[in-house]
């Protein structure tokens, strides 16, 4: 088998030694007769197959950054141990796709160096590991966190359009060594077999453009105007959640609601409070040992403000922010207090910012205490009722006849029979498509969806038309004038016709230079023999006379 111009022995060898873990040089491999079987190519197609299994999960992997958060808080729930997780998975994810790329991309050169792709055993054994850890991983996603499988199509509809053009030119590329192996291998049926499999595929990638939809094809006068910022317990990227400090960090990032939970004490006073359990958030095990594992309604006022609420924030390192901090911040983050509700509306009603909040937990057996001990915190405070939007379920009938002027937000979507129209619905991002956040946009229904921390998944509601945001990452998003991309769709027709149309000649050029090189190179070997035949012949003559 001729090797194609340019491809040196010592490339080849090189090529050999790191595919096949043989140190043997090209010349050699070739005289002892070793060729790519049926096995050898079973082993590339599993390895393709791994490559893009791995670079799937990539995607996936990024996709979720969004709510990574929510995974780190789960394993702290389950383990008591803080790591930032996204990290461990980005690496590990990294190495994956690293390794099975690496090995395909030698296994293309070797195929357009005419060299047998002999995969060494330990790289099949890595290969099987690979593709089980990638198929645990999205396993366990599906079990555990399967809304994350609704997140991957809504970040199609940013990453569509270009997903496209990045696999028209991968595609594109793989014509190379396939013209390479169509040309070399006298396995006529299966020539035919991969050239029709390899045309199907461009054909499907050509027309991929037909059902690729994005709300952000659209023209730049339809674009809705940009959604407002609702803070996720308040700005947590920049001081410690639920906390005082939190708020006006909030408002620093022009948010103008203040999202937060709030629970009841034993001796009847609300409190800024996520987790049912003081551990996370507060130095309760220094504090009281003996009763950090209780609920913290379970204690009451007094023993909460002994409580540190924001040396956890400086330690633990939530988000990656927190290394940014000044050194004012910090002081200030250090000597953060439970906050009660009463503090916080006094201080949004300063800030003139309003206050949406849970009222946890909904399963106590005194919760409508807990509703009545709210109520009246948000009678004496004097805000203005508009300011605060009430998300609890529990008890409603009874909130909207003691303070009417709270606005209500449900925690679901409208029904067929509502007995009175919805005003406000805050819901997952994962629960709304773009249809029908434009309908309800259309219907004047305010829609906040939660929790949305990545540019390029506000970028999708902000073109939908979504009326508000939650967000831990007030300060990034504060800094967004204008989706990431924004495409008019007679521009983004252009870009799909030229892309396919310049692939298409690519592929076409690749058989046709690929042809042209392997009849150059049997010509090269070829000529010299003839002409030692000739130059033989005259010789023999000479002497016969």
């Amino acid at each position: 088998m001729a090797e194609l111009p340019g491809c040196c022995r010592p490339c080849a060898t090189c090529l050999l030694c790191l595919y096949s873990c043989r140190w043997i040089g090209a010349k050699k491999e070739k005289r002892q007769g070793l060729r790519t079987t049926k096995c050898d190519c079973s082993w590339f197609l599993f390895l393709f197959c791994v490559f893009l299994f791995t670079l799937v999960w990539l995607y996936f992997a990024i996709v979720i950054l969004n709510d990574f958060h929510n995974f780190n808080e789960f394993i702290f729930k389950q383990r008591k141990l803080w790591l930032d997780w996204s990290l461990v998975l980005l690496i590990a994810t990294a190495v994956l796709i690293t390794y099975s790329a690496v090995l395909l991309v030698l296994a293309l050169c070797l195929q357009l160096c005419g060299q047998p792709l002999k995969l060494h055993w330990v790289h099949k054994s890595l290969l099987i590991i690979t593709a089980l850890v990638v198929a645990a991983a999205f396993t366990g996603l599906g079990i555990k966190w399967a809304e994350e499988w609704r997140s991957a199509r809504i970040s199609l509809q940013a990453t569509g359009p270009f997903l496209h053009l990045g696999i028209v030119g991968g595609m594109t590329l793989l014509a190379w060594p396939l013209a390479s192996f169509f040309y070399r291998s006298r396995n006529t049926g299966l020539k035919v077999f991969l050239l029709l499999v390899y045309c199907a595929v461009m054909i499907a990638v050509y027309l991929a453009p037909l059902v690729i939809t994005s709300p952000c094809i659209m023209e730049e006068n339809q674009l809705p105007p940009k959604p407002a910022l609702v803070g996720h317990r308040g700005a947590p990227m920049l001081a410690p959640e639920n906390t005082l400090m939190s708020l006006h960090k909030a408002v620093g990032c022009d948010v103008q609601v203040f999202e937060t939970d709030v629970m009841v004490s034993a001796d009847g006073v609300p409190f800024l409070m996520h987790d049912e359990k003081l551990i996370r958030t507060t130095n309760v095990q220094a504090v009281f040992p003996e009763r950090a594992s209780l609920n913290s309604t379970a204690f009451n006022w007094t023993d909460l403000q002994q409580l540190d609420a924001g040396s956890w924030f400086l330690e633990r390192r939530p988000f990656s922010t927190v290394q940014s901090l000044s050194a004012g911040d910090r002081n200030q983050a250090s000597k953060q207090k439970i906050p009660s509700l009463e503090e916080v509306l006094e201080a949004a009603k300063q800030s003139n910012i309003s206050i949406m909040f849970d009222l946890r937990p909904e399963n106590h057996t005194d919760y409508q205490s807990f509703v009545n001990a709210t109520l009246d915190a948000i009678l004496q405070s004097g805000i203005p009722l508009q300011q605060v939007l009430w998300l609890p379920d529990g008890f409603r009938e009874q909130v909207k006849q003691q303070v009417p002027g709270v606005q209500q937000v449900y925690g679901r979507k409208r029904l067929q029979n509502e007995k009175e129209p919805l005003l406000h619905v805050n819901l997952p991002y994962q629960d709304m498509s773009s249809e029908e956040i434009r309908q309800y946009r259309q219907d004047n229904i305010s829609v906040n969806l939660y929790v949305v921390n990545q540019p390029w998944l506000f970028s999708v509601l902000w073109c939908a038309g979504v009326s508000s945001v939650t967000t831990n990452a007030c300060q990034v998003l504060k800094e967004m004038k204008h989706p990431i991309w924004l495409l008019p769709s007679s521009t983004y027709l252009m870009i799909w016709i030229v892309a396919d149309c310049v692939s298409f000649l690519m592929i076409l050029w690749a058989f046709l230079l690929v042809n042209c090189l392997q009849w150059l190179c049997s010509f090269s070997l070829l000529s010299p023999e003839s002409e030692t035949d000739v130059l033989l012949t005259k010789i023999n003559s000479l002497m016969q006379e």
